[in-house]
């Protein structure tokens, strides 16, 4: 997203100290890199989620974790159901709900109280992860153009003359697989003649098939094991 970027952050904490320190603490952020930054502060997921209704603009979101009645975990959950691209940084006193985040992707977990350099380092990640999720992939579709994002791809596959994109719906094109990959990035990985995978949907690797988080899987061609792990550990 490069210089002069406007973002739109979200703090949720039912603290107003810590709110109000954390949304400083975005601002001065967002200065040192030329960004515009506008933080709207919430005091409880339910309020946070009475607003998000109508509008759900927002490129990140600081979640405190220990919160009233619907806590920042819960909250999560409910904007990931309808949402991949913002990114999520939860906020906790307590070290005992690192394993929570995994199910909604947060980008980290900061441990109060907060150290101005980690907050930085971490709002650069999600600075860098927002650039990627803005990339897309745009296809013919019966003569209407069609803007697939590369965050919802998960692999390509070809079938006879045509490759088949899967991603939140299937669509198949008259394209070789050679002309797809050049309109991806270095987030996607070539198996063999047939395949092309989204790195971040890969759960697991064996030396004959990828298996991915949605529960499918798709055959390893010889010799692409030992790339294909390279390349995961580059990507995360």
């Amino acid at each position: 997203m490069g210089a002069n970027m406007k973002y739109r952050f979200a703090v949720c904490d039912d603290v107003d100290a810590d709110a109000n320190f954390l949304k400083a603490m975005v601002e001065k952020w967002a200065g040192a890199r030329g960004d515009a930054v506008e933080t709207a502060l919430f005091p409880s997921a339910e309020a946070f989620l009475f607003a998000y209704a109508e509008d759900k603009h927002y490129h990140a979101l600081l979640l405190d974790i220990e919160m009233g009645r619907m806590n920042g975990v819960q909250l999560a959950k409910a904007v990931r159901e309808q949402n991949r691209e913002v990114q999520i940084v939860f906020v906790t006193g307590y070290s005992d709900y690192l394993s929570d985040g995994y199910d909604v992707e947060a980008l980290h977990y900061l441990m109060k109280p907060v150290a101005e350099e980690k907050l930085f380092s971490v709002l650069d990640r999600a600075a860098l992860k927002l650039e990627k999720s803005g990339r897309a992939l745009f296809i013919d579709a019966h003569g209407e153009l069609v803007r697939i994002p590369f965050y919802e791809i998960k692999y390509l596959e070809v079938r006879q003359n045509y490759v088949t994109i899967h991603a939140r719906e299937e669509h198949v094109v008259k394209k070789t697989l050679g002309e797809l990959e050049k309109s991806l990035d270095e987030g996607f990985f070539r198996m063999g003649r047939s395949y092309i995978v989204n790195l971040s949907y890969v759960r697991g690797v064996t030396k004959t098939e990828v298996r991915l988080t949605d529960g499918a899987s798709l055959p390893l061609p010889r010799g692409m094991y030992e790339p294909l792990n390279r390349a995961l550990i580059r990507h995360f």
